[in-house]
């Protein structure tokens, strides 16, 4: 396999999210950190195992998307909240995050409801799309195989090492975004069933400077869904 056969093969599209920078519209098309609206009509902020409110994380509306992973197909739109209290990696979705997703948009509501315990400032999200997205090194997504040949060009001297193939070492997309590979701080889980048996990684919201949002340590929330069973599973690592 060539370098630009494996490259090929190991990069993803992604949609990644830059915060603010722009005027909002405040209609349901706009994605959001630190801000949910869009509720059917018999919900509402929902509440942690404590009987709290959970803080509003984050507001995607799909369909005008560069890109969408393919467990989204069917999804319009996908809320997301977050209790004060940190999960552990894993948590059944309930106690401490809740992830809402919406097939069709007829019964959603705008609400002007807030936790004003929250210190996640609002801003909307600008998505643009990145057509290659590559795994870290260090259990990022690589399967055993594609590991194998990138240490194999390695012995023939084709390349130095695997930051030859992703041409530089930023090739990694660390924002917020929806598909490619899930940016770890630590060893990585891979990408599919370190999550789960079953699952698939599909968005990550990270830490982010503006929004006042920190992952314990400038690290980040991945989200991976079961295609099979509609689970969602959280996990999390950080510096």
């Amino acid at each position: 396999m060539t370098v630009k056969d494996l490259k090929n093969k190991i990069s993803k599209p992604v949609t990644k999210f830059n915060t603010g920078g722009f005027r909002p519209k405040n209609t349901i098309e706009e994605s959001w950190i630190g801000k949910v609206f869009a509720y059917n009509e018999d919900e509402d902020i929902p509440l942690d195992k404590n009987g709290d409110q959970m803080f509003p994380l984050a507001q995607f509306y799909l369909p005008n998307l560069p890109y969408v992973h393919p467990s989204l197909k069917d999804t319009k739109l996908i809320t997301v909240f977050v209790s004060a209290e940190w999960p552990e990696c894993f948590d059944d979705m309930g106690d401490h995050w809740v992830i809402r997703e919406y097939n069709n948009l007829e019964n959603i509501q705008i609400k002007n409801i807030e936790n004003s315990d929250s210190f996640i400032n609002a801003f909307p999200l600008h998505a643009e799309l990145d057509e290659n997205d590559f795994p870290l090194w260090d259990g990022g997504g690589l399967s055993l195989e594609d590991e194998a040949e990138i240490l194999k060009l390695e012995d023939e001297g084709v390349i130095d090492d695997y930051f030859d193939i992703t041409d530089e070492i930023t090739a990694h997309i660390y924002d917020h975004k929806i598909g490619g590979y899930p940016s770890f701080c630590q060893s990585g889980i891979g990408d599919a069933d370190g999550f789960g048996k079953g699952f698939q990684f599909v968005f990550q919201i990270s830490s982010d400077e503006k929004a006042n949002f920190n992952v314990v340590d400038n690290g980040s929330l991945m989200f991976a869904k079961n295609n099979d069973t509609k689970q969602w599973s959280l996990y999390y690592d950080f510096y």
